[in-house]
């Protein structure tokens, strides 16, 4: 039987099989031998010892679409990052980071903006203007009000998706919005430190069930969240600061009309995409942050 690995805890492997059912594995002593290790995400080939018991082995893996180092994870069709419009305020900075890493792995990513209901249209409206240029997909939430949580479900359905973004900014609310058979702990944002507490603490692939016309729930799904630590910092590796610029989709259109080839957009003469940032034809957010990680891996190819 085959099915997708959601949890690895302590040498036992959580696979959740064609028939709904959730076994729980072993994975044969050849992966220790070929020094394989089995990863959340993956897809697996099992043998089932106990139908009553809901245990089996793990004989075989599937060959990995791609594979994620933090989290550990294989097979993800998209990431979902998740920041709050306010409490705790957005840091744009984060989320370039991130967009950059997830582009790194080719991974397409939805923004997701939470909430909302704190905002005004004004900031929602400026959100969503410098983010749409990025190549992603900008959608805004409310769990409180119950805004837009269809949208999402929508955009996961019949996806592994990884979910991520700072602790205290709804991700563990939005998993409770989108599915009723799993209760996760939600932290409190910290009023000393307007950040929020880390409630995540291992990787694992939650099921989203599909409802039937009779409103029963359905655990034979292909939809997969995954729910990851809330982080503070993000370094970029492997990414050279001459390359950053491929990363910001909204300089490409301007790059050709620049006066030298291979313009880095910083300190050069007759630079167009200097020239679009003063015409408000790129945001200057965007712009700034670029200019700041340019500098960070500039220091790091020093050192």
């Amino acid at each position: 039987m085959q099915g997708k690995i959601v949890k690895g805890i302590g040498g036992f492997y959580y696979v959740h099989a064609k028939d709904g059912n959730v076994y729980e594995c072993r994975a044969r002593g050849i992966f220790r031998k070929d020094k394989i290790k089995p990863l959340v995400g993956d897809n697996v080939e099992i043998s089932v010892l106990d139908e009553t018991a809901l245990t089996g082995n793990v004989d075989e893996l599937l060959p990995r679409k791609n594979e994620l180092i933090r989290p550990a994870a294989a097979n993800v069709d998209q990431a979902l990052v998740i920041f709050a419009v306010a409490s705790p305020k957005p840091n744009l900075n984060l989320l370039d980071r991130f967009l950059i890493s997830m582009e790194q792995q080719h991974i397409p990513v939805i923004i997701c903006f939470s909430k909302t209901d704190l905002a005004e249209d004004d900031q929602l409206r400026t959100l969503g203007e410098i983010y749409e240029s990025c190549g992603s997909h900008v959608s805004f939430i409310s769990v409180a009000a119950n805004e837009g949580i269809d949208e999402i479900r929508c955009l996961l359905e019949g996806k592994t998706t990884i979910v991520a973004g700072p602790s205290g900014v709804g991700k563990s609310s939005l998993t409770n919005a989108l599915q009723t058979g799993v209760r996760m702990e939600v932290g409190e944002v910290s009023r000393k430190i307007d950040r929020g507490r880390h409630t995540t603490r291992h990787t694992e692939l939650i099921v989203l069930p599909r409802t039937d016309r009779d409103n029963e729930r359905d655990m034979r799904s292909d939809t997969y969240f995954l729910d990851t630590p809330g982080f503070s910092s993000l370094y970029l590796k492997g990414i050279g600061y001459e390359e950053l610029r491929d990363y910001f989709y909204e300089f490409l259109p301007y790059e050709p009309y620049c006066r030298f080839q291979g313009c880095l957009h910083i300190s050069e003469p007759d630079c167009a995409v200097k020239q679009a940032l003063t015409e408000g034809k790129i945001h200057k957010s965007r712009y700034d942050n670029y200019v700041l990680l340019a500098q960070e891996l500039k220091n790091i190819k020093k050192y």
